[in-house]
């Protein structure tokens, strides 16, 4: 079943907790859940972290199931065993909130959460260091599994797997129990042609961000030396369905439709709210998605 949610990011960012933080809570509940209507809702700084009764309750009150949240491990610094007692409280969340995928990303040595480095300064691994860390996070999926949740690992801007490349080389290095979170707008802002991307991982997708990307903004990012923060206010990012964005999302429905996906299509799409609207844009977002997945015949 396709379920279509939303991230609290486009009201109040988790990276810059600045951004946003005049909004109420209960407003960007009532507006992703009674106003818009999303089914569901991923991770925030806001909601409870250490009660997941209480996350479901307030979740509920507005209409919205917790859909999952990112999870940043490290891997590259520390054991896999390690890595599994770490994540026990996040699991333990996910677990009680039916969730059926742990959104992953390595962070030991991210520079997107720094407003003060280029995100072209971001780490690189080495094909050696890329099959070592496949070999660990393959390990620690294999552990989620054997809990009953899916690791769908989210490339992303700033990381050891932004570019095609990369993804195409984590996923080599990894076995059945990785899976990949695919994010349109980082697979575009990271170099990649979104629909070959996806079309060549779509087997292997269990969890799908549906971020549009604003192109002009994304290359003044990449020219002037700008971190992935100051992308993000400059409106490096936008929602499907915004003229100004350039991602078809047309035909990566249409490519998760052919593989037979069953899981959450999510707006992930971090934006400066004092500029842009997060209930504009996010009914804007989730109508098109609507709209595009009903012609292609995902729902």
């Amino acid at each position: 079943m396709i379920r279509f949610g939303t991230n609290p990011i486009a009201w109040a960012n988790d990276d810059d907790q600045s951004i946003g933080a005049d909004i109420p809570t209960a407003r960007i509940l009532d507006e992703a859940g009674r106003q818009i209507g999303f089914d569901g809702i991923e991770n925030g700084h806001r909601w409870p972290q250490d009660d997941p009764e209480a996350l479901r309750g307030l979740l509920g009150e507005y209409g919205l199931a917790f859909v999952s949240g990112w999870y940043s491990t490290n891997l590259l610094v520390q054991s896999v065993e390690d890595e599994i007692k770490a994540v026990q409280g996040h699991l333990a969340k996910l677990k009680h909130n039916g969730c059926r995928v742990c959104i992953v990303c390595e962070c030991s040595n991210t520079v997107h959460g720094n407003p003060d480095v280029p995100v072209n300064a971001r780490p690189r691994l080495t094909p050696a260091e890329m099959a070592d860390f496949g070999a660990k996070l393959e390990e620690f999926a294999a552990y989620l599994a054997g809990e009953g949740i899916t690791l769908a690992y989210h490339h992303h801007m700033g990381t050891v797997v932004e570019s095609p490349d990369e993804i195409d080389a984590l996923m080599a290095a990894t076995g059945p129990h990785t899976h990949l979170l695919f994010d349109a707008g980082h697979c575009t802002f990271g170099g990649g042609d979104p629909a070959a991307v996806l079309g060549r991982h779509v087997g292997r997708v269990a969890h799908f961000h549906a971020k549009n990307i604003r192109r002009p903004v994304c290359d003044r990012v990449r020219a002037e030396g700008m971190s992935f923060l100051q992308g993000v206010l400059a409106g490096a990012f936008t929602v499907p369905g915004d003229q100004e964005g350039a991602i078809d999302f047309a035909p990566l429905l249409a490519i998760l439709k052919g593989a037979g996906y069953d899981g959450w299509i999510v707006i992930e799409a971090e934006q400066d709210p004092k500029i842009r609207n997060p209930l504009l844009y996010q009914t804007l977002g989730l109508a098109t998605l609507k709209r595009l997945a009903r012609e292609v015949g995902l729902v």
